[in-house]
């Protein structure tokens, strides 16, 4: 979380001016807006085939708005030309030329409503775009040139700029080149048609021909920024919508990875609340702010559940210490994952559940998952087959090992306690009985309790009577019971060969965008099926029917709604709120197109302006200046990185205007101010061009040139229709410009043609009056009026679509930036569900590995190994509310020697807690480094040049003495807490012991169903056997781990010659700890390494604080 925000400050703050400091440019959020880099991205994504499958699709969405607006354009010309004209001698002629050329427009373009020929053939769409655009301009300058030929009538055409409109904005065509060379080749067929029937006088030539020019270029360069942006927003939302898939994709795939993990380890019962656990500790991280209290630290999670009916299996591999003393680490691993795989794979054909491996004993438990009346005969099946396999495995691999198996019969307690490496266990009576089967067996049988034969089908087994020392079993006695070893022939698909047995892996989510791969295919397929449903605003043929379907049921599924049928809204306020302060990063191409139209606004007003006016060269300098300024700065940090990229550092001027800059673009209320500004340069502009006219001298020259055939002076007043394109331009402007809320946008237009419709009928009705108009006895005002409607509308209604697509997309990112919190969560509860199995350090190695189908496995020269066990303490529901409490407070303490001496938990078996440090000895050397002053290491005379590589070994022996002697103190410190609370004597635990042992050890991770971590070699074996002969009280070493601590200074008492299974009688030690949980110091003054981790009074503090906690709990 700290991360995010600093982050979140450094862009706040990227450009923040300091004195004498330079800074960077930053420009790669900007680049992602561009054409030529979305454009390279969709190659780079081999999306380009799929994008011009859904461009087509586009287009048709838009071209089928187009014939409706069309049809609408046409009728509502005819029905000016009916009701409106002065009179009706020509009505039929112009009706016939509009529903001719109506018709034959969208008879050409109806074609390519046809998706499978438009697809396969792009230059059917660009070809019937152009016959349709000429169709439709000759028939407009036809009509012009009818009446010039027959009837001596002058008009004004009609269409040119609804034209230039409809190629750039609603035709299918796919080339935005094309798109310009049949803008210009429109564009010239009128103005040639200008100066051949328009009769302009030698003084007024130029002029006319610059006016028309600057018209209709202004035109084409709206619709090329129109289009430039719409491939900008579809790319980008391509773009998204892939990455949108990808994520869903990966985050189908890891949830079920995710949920095949989680079930392998817990029960589902049980999954749900650690899964629900999990997620819940990820968000209270993200949301943790310093300085306040950290309720995540002090939870834990206990969730346990009594099964009354199962069978509990117990399995141990006999010559195990010999093997893992004899075989070197790669072949061990094989064998042990071998092993255990095939274990696993038997154990999901038989529905039991593999509880986990201790070292040279696994076990498991039937009916667990899941109530099985048959648990019985499970469980012996499952035995019988792991015989089977293991005979297998020593056939092939020539190993003298076999399994000792016992079952038993029963009820017990399983779930999860303690805090750090969550694992699933069980405990009870007959969990312990079935224990005992297993040791008190024999190699190659299923030793089984007479609870368990009752549930089986005897004729199914061979059965003799259990061993003598079963009887003698003090355990198995004080339940009375009989014994006996079963054999029988096991089910075939449960013995599997080593090559079946599969390697579980996990592919984590890479936030690297990559091509997409052959391999592949599931995604592709589902992209291509996706970008087949994607919306468009336009109308889409093929989704009437759906689109009907949803109208009739009461919700629809897109996320964007149209309000009064006008404007395009979300349905959800704050997303609609989110969408309108977006930061814009095409807000300098927005500028460049107002920058260039204010210059031709500027040319037209001063050419239209014959009298001098001083006034209005001052105003026209000023405000060319103010928006060069602008165009500058929107410019500057582009041209910066055009030129210099990212390398160069720049001064604190060029810092203030890249700072300047990214705030307008971050802020809307900025940017809207920045609109309106340019919107108001233009209308002063405008009211420059007609300050001047003088209307009742205008009047007395029209009147007198009608009676006396005076010549007309046309610089007397503005010419209407230069004004009346003037305006269509400013209205195409306000609509065009880029992320401006769409209903500002409608608003200020409707504005602007109130505004021009007052001017027209209120303020300069002579002068509209008496222009030329476009249809015989039309009033020239009705013609004025018409070419600003069709303007309005026909930007509008693109307006319209290109926002809808825009908020559409900006949803999909929403979604997209969701989706990807989700899979960082699944990313990270996926960790957190390894590093319960694996440790820390092992986790990132062993994906890597698995994704490479290879084992994971590795030789420690030097791990100290601690086995620590709770005496005398009886687990039933009660004891395990203790015993989770315990375990918390050995784990809180564990995080801290993990954190700084990399002390792994191992695992967790009934009352035993077993740990190792020195299984990353990089991590182990740094951290011991860099936290003597800390934790308050005290060196004594030897000096850090006179301490070796293997020394630095030896300290693992070190820190895990230290941390069973924490544990012994925190033990002491919660027995503390329980006797000064009501509570019950009987369910604490009296006293711990502990073992320790040090030396060469193996590590690797084997299992089918899950990844098992585990360690083998004789410091693992030997620190059992030093907890399982030790005394209450007491850290019973070997003579190894006894020197190594003399060494440092810590006293250790020989106990004498110790019986040890399987080694016989070895010298073990008791590490001497005084009456307040101290060691003893040695008086040795010749002693040259002596060091302490922690100060008694600190650690006294701490579990005081912890052990209150937990009494309170308790």
């Amino acid at each position: 979380m700290n991360k995010q925000r600093n982050t979140m400050y450094k862009i706040r703050n990227t450009y923040y001016p300091r004195k004498n400091r330079q800074c960077k440019l930053i420009y790669d959020r900007e680049r992602y807006w561009e054409y030529d880099y979305l454009k390279k991205k969709c190659k780079e994504m081999n999306l380009e085939k799929s994008y011009r499958l859904y461009q087509v699709r586009l287009m048709l969405s838009y071209l089928g708005v187009f014939c409706i607006l069309h049809i609408f354009v046409t009728l509502f010309v005819c029905i000016l030309i009916v009701f409106f004209p002065n009179q009706r001698t020509y009505v039929k002629m112009d009706i016939i030329f509009q529903v001719v050329s109506s018709l034959l427009v969208i008879g050409c373009l109806s074609v390519n409503f046809n998706e499978r020929i438009a697809a396969r053939h792009h230059w059917y769409m660009a070809a019937s775009s152009i016959v349709a655009t000429l169709i439709a301009t000759f028939f407009d300058l036809g009509q012009c040139l009818w009446f010039k030929s027959f009837y001596e009538w002058n008009l004004y055409n009609c269409y040119d700029t609804y034209i230039l409109c409809m190629i750039y904005m609603f035709l299918p065509i796919i080339s935005i080149k094309l798109c310009l060379s049949l803008g210009a080749i429109v564009s010239f067929l009128y103005i040639a048609y200008y100066y051949y029937n328009m009769g302009v006088n030698i003084e007024t030539e130029n002029y006319n021909r610059a006016v028309d020019v600057t018209h209709f270029f202004c035109f084409n360069l709206l619709g090329v920024f129109y289009r430039m942006m719409n491939e900008i927003l579809v790319r980008s939302s391509f773009l998204d919508r892939q990455q949108y898939m990808i994520e869903e994709f990966w985050l189908r795939n890891a949830r079920q990875q995710e949920a095949a993990l989680l079930n392998t380890i817990f029960p589902t019962q049980i999954a749900k609340s650690i899964f629900r656990s999990i997620k819940e500790r990820i968000i209270a991280e993200e949301k943790f702010i310093p300085g306040q209290p950290d309720s995540l630290k002090a939870s834990n999670i206990m969730a346990i559940q009594q099964h009354p009916d199962v069978s509990i299996l117990y399995a141990d591999l006999v010559n195990y210490t010999h093997l893992t003393t004899t075989l070197p680490v790669q072949d061990l691993v094989k064998v042990l994952h071998d092993l255990y795989g095939r274990f696993d794979m038997a154990a999901s054909i038989f529905n039991v559940m593999r509880i986990k491996f201790l070292g040279d004993c696994y076990y498991c438990v039937a009916g667990l998952q899941q109530p099985d009346p048959q648990h019985a005969k499970l469980a012996v099946s499952l035995g019988i087959s792991m015989i089977a396999n293991i005979k297998e495995v020593r056939e092939e691999r020539q190993l003298d090992i076999d399994m000792r198996i016992g079952v038993h019969s029963g009820h017990l307690f399983a779930g999860v306690i303690g805090q750090a490496k969550l694992q699933f266990d069980v405990w009870g009576v007959d969990v312990n009985i079935a224990n005992h089967l297993e040791a008190t067996g024999e190699p190659g049988y299923v030793h089984v309790s007479s609870i368990t034969l009752s549930n089986l089908d005897l004729n199914e087994y061979i059965v003799r009577p259990g061993p003598v020392k079963a009887q003698q079993d003090p355990v198995i006695q004080s339940y009375p019971m009989r014994t006996y070893l079963l054999t029988g022939v096991p089910q075939r698909d449960s013995v599997r060969r080593s090559e079946s047995v599969p390697i579980i892996g996990f592919k984590l989510r890479s936030r690297i965008e990559q091509p997409l791969k052959e391999r592949d295919v599931k995604l592709s397929e589902e992209l291509s099926e996706e970008f087949k449903k994607m919306q468009t605003a336009g109308l889409d043929l093929r989704c009437c029917r759906r689109v009907k379907v949803e109208r009739k049921s009461k919700h629809s599924n897109r996320d964007v709604e149209w309000c009064c049928g006008a404007l395009p809204v979300f349905h959800d306020s704050h997303l609609e709120w989110s969408y309108i302060n977006r930061t814009d990063y095409v807000l300098k191409y927005s500028i460049c197109v107002s920058y260039i139209i204010g210059v031709v606004l500027v040319f037209n007003q001063a050419t239209a302006n014959r009298t001098i006016c001083i006034a209005c060269i001052y105003v026209d300098v000023i405000l060319f200046l103010m928006l060069t300024v602008v165009l500058c700065i929107a410019w500057y940090k582009k041209f910066c990185f055009w030129k210099y990229h990212e390398e160069k550092e720049y001064n604190n001027l060029s810092c203030r205007i890249f700072s300047l800059w990214e705030k307008v673009q971050r802020s809307s209320a900025r940017r809207i101010a920045v609109y309106l500004f340019i919107l108001s340069i233009y209308f002063t502009y405008l009211s420059l061009s007609v300050v001047n006219c003088d209307l009742n001298m205008f009047e007395l020259a029209f009147i007198e040139n009608n009676l006396y055939d005076y010549v007309r002076d046309d610089a007397m007043c503005f010419r209407p229709w230069v004004f009346t394109n003037l305006m269509a331009l400013i209205i195409g402007m306000t609509f065009t410009f880029a992320h401006i809320p769409f209903s500002l946008k409608t608003a200020i237009a409707t504005l602007e043609v109130l505004v021009y419709l007052v001017l027209i009928y209120l303020e300069y009705p002579f002068i509209f009056h008496h222009s030329k108009t476009s249809f015989a006895f039309l009033p020239s005002e009705a013609a004025h009026c018409m070419r600003v409607l069709f303007t309005f509308f026909t930007f509008y209604i693109k307006e319209r679509e290109v926002e809808f697509n825009a908020k559409t997309n900006f949803k999909l990112n929403n979604d997209l930036k969701n989706k990807q919190k989700d899979a960082d969560l699944t990313n990270q509860s996926l960790v957190i569900l390894l590093n319960n199995i694996l440790p820390s350090h092992v986790v990132e190695l062993y994906l890597t590995h698995l994704e490479k189908h290879e084992l994971y496995y590795e030789n420690y020269s030097m791990v100290s190994v601690m086995f620590a066990s709770l005496i005398n303490f009886e687990v039933n529901l009660k004891t395990l509310r203790v015993l989770n409490d315990l375990i918390t407070e050995f784990d809180k303490l564990l995080n801290v020697y993990r954190e700084y001496y990399v002390v792994e938990k191992i695992k967790v078996v009934g009352c035993t807690y077993m740990a190792a440090c020195g299984l990353d000895f990089n991590l182990a050397s740094l951290h011991l480094q860099e936290s003597k002053a800390k934790l308050n290491f005290r060196l004594a005379s030897l000096s850090h040049q006179e301490s070796t590589h293997e020394e630095s070994f030896d300290q693992v022996v070190l820190v895990m003495a230290y941390f069973a002697l924490d544990l012994m103190r925190t033990l002491f410190e919660c027995n503390r807490v329980y006797a000064s609370k009501p509570f019950d004597r009987s369910l604490s635990a009296t006293g711990i012991c502990i073992g320790i042992s040090s030396g060469k050890v193996m590590a690797g991770i084997v299992g089918a169903s899950q990844p098992h971590y585990d360690i083998w070699g004789n410091p693992v074996n030997m620190a059992s056997r030093m907890q399982s002969t030790g005394l209450v009280g007491k850290i019973q070493v070997t003579e190894e781990s006894a020197f190594i601590l003399r060494d440092f200074g810590i006293s250790c008492t020989f106990r004498g010659m110790t019986y040890v299974k399987g080694v016989n009688e070895i010298p073990t030690y008791f590490v001497d700890i005084d009456s307040n949980y101290n060691f003893v110091e040695l008086d040795n003054t010749a002693v040259e390494r002596r060091m302490s981790l922690f100060q008694l009074d600190s650690t006294d503090s701490d579990a005081k604080m912890v052990s209150s906690t937990n009494g309170e709990t308790t």
